[in-house]
């Protein structure tokens, strides 16, 4: 049998023909009916798709991406733990070596360093820093503990002290990074006027900052942990990497517990909270622990909670990438859903510590100072 496209009129001239005229005739008023009671569907419209560098890859295949370059092993040798790696619009890089309390300029070719901020507890050096952020225009803060008290500083690119100010509450460690317990702002993110700190003993998700130290307003509820009775047990599982996205906005990335992140419009309104789910942390999830070590600080037993997620950024498509401390990276577009997975690879499976973005759009990495091209 032969199928007769809808609209066409050869029933009438079926009808009329000679010998087997009623079996025809029959064939044709079957496929006439079907043509009016089961219509053709045209293939649903395909939703255009954003003008991004991922390509959209099945979320169950994980993608490999290989490093294209790296700073120079004579470079890199200079830091005792790099746990930013960032480029200005200078096309000027940037290296937060947290280990060694410094930050470091690196020259757009990779091949030559320079330490622009140094360690020491007085204003214009840093002591135990635990964050860091850099504004396209090469001005940078970070984030550090002299005499454990929660202390954020402003630099310009050469490494000359801007602006400096003390957070009003003493710092304590929530979230151990490497062996590590790390105190007072563990993330914040900088747009060059404003500072934006996941500071949740406030009562808030993100509090934003001016450069001068007045807070200005807050933002996002805590998330409801089940340890709401262990008050530093909920702030830690409350510990989040705030990113400021390209339209105006925010993402916040928990860090210890169950993995999940928020969407905020630039008003601070949330948008939608996600769940992150994949077989390649299944186990990790399993394994979780239900009792936490803990350490004596000022007389009082503080919980110190390993995080399930290392490193996240936002790219210039508002698309997020959220690092695990399984060595996957999953990709969400800006409606929350996981449109990729993919793992790093150098010179073996490279488990991200930070993530950011070249003016290129290549993912630029730690540890190793990498820099990977998206395929």
């Amino acid at each position: 049998m032969s199928w007769l496209p809808f609209g066409s009129s050869r029933p009438t001239e079926l009808a009329a023909s000679g010998p087997g005229r009623a079996r025809r005739t029959t064939t044709a008023w079957i496929t006439l009916a079907c043509a009016v009671f089961f219509p053709l569907v045209s293939p649903p419209a395909q939703r255009p798709l954003d003008a991004s560098p991922v390509p959209l890859v099945s979320p169950g295949q994980v993608h490999t991406l290989r490093s294209i370059r790296g700073l120079t092993p004579a470079v890199v040798g200079r830091f005792r733990e790099p746990s930013a790696f960032q480029q200005a619009s200078s096309q000027q890089y940037f290296v937060f070596d947290r280990r060694g309390h410094s930050v470091h300029s690196v020259d757009p070719d990779g091949a030559s360093s320079a330490m622009v901020v140094t360690i020491g507890g007085e204003s214009g050096r840093v002591i135990a820093p635990s964050a860091f952020a850099l504004a396209g225009d090469g001005t940078f803060v970070v984030a550090d503990t002299p005499d454990r008290r929660g202390r954020i500083q402003v630099f310009g690119a050469g490494g000359l002290l801007r602006h400096g100010f003390f957070l009003p509450q003493r710092s304590r460690a929530r979230i151990t990074v490497g062996g590590v317990a790390l105190g007072g702002v563990a993330t914040l993110a900088f747009t060059g006027t404003s500072l934006f700190v996941n500071q949740p003993e406030t009562g808030a998700l993100i509090t934003e900052y001016a450069l001068t130290g007045a807070p200005l307003r807050s933002i996002g509820e805590l998330r409801p942990t089940g340890h709401e009775d262990d008050r530093v047990l909920h702030l830690a599982m409350n510990a989040a990497i705030v990113m400021v996205r390209p339209g105006g906005g925010f993402y916040t990335v928990f860090v210890a517990g169950s993995p999940a992140f928020r969407q905020y419009d630039a008003q601070g309104v949330l948008i939608f909270e996600r769940l992150m789910q994949g077989r390649e942390i299944d186990a990790l999830l399993q394994t979780m622990p239900r009792v936490w070590p803990r350490r004596v600080e000022d007389g009082t037993e503080v919980p110190l909670v390993d995080p399930v997620v290392k490193a996240a950024a936002v790219d210039a498509h508002d698309q997020l990438w959220v690092s695990l401390a399984a060595p996957v990276t999953y990709v969400f577009d800006r409606a929350g859903e996981k449109i990729r997975t993919v793992q790093f690879r150098a010179a073996g499976v490279v488990s991200p510590t930070s993530l950011s973005f070249a003016l290129s759009g290549h993912i630029l990495v730690t540890p190793g100072c990498y820099e990977f091209l998206l395929q």
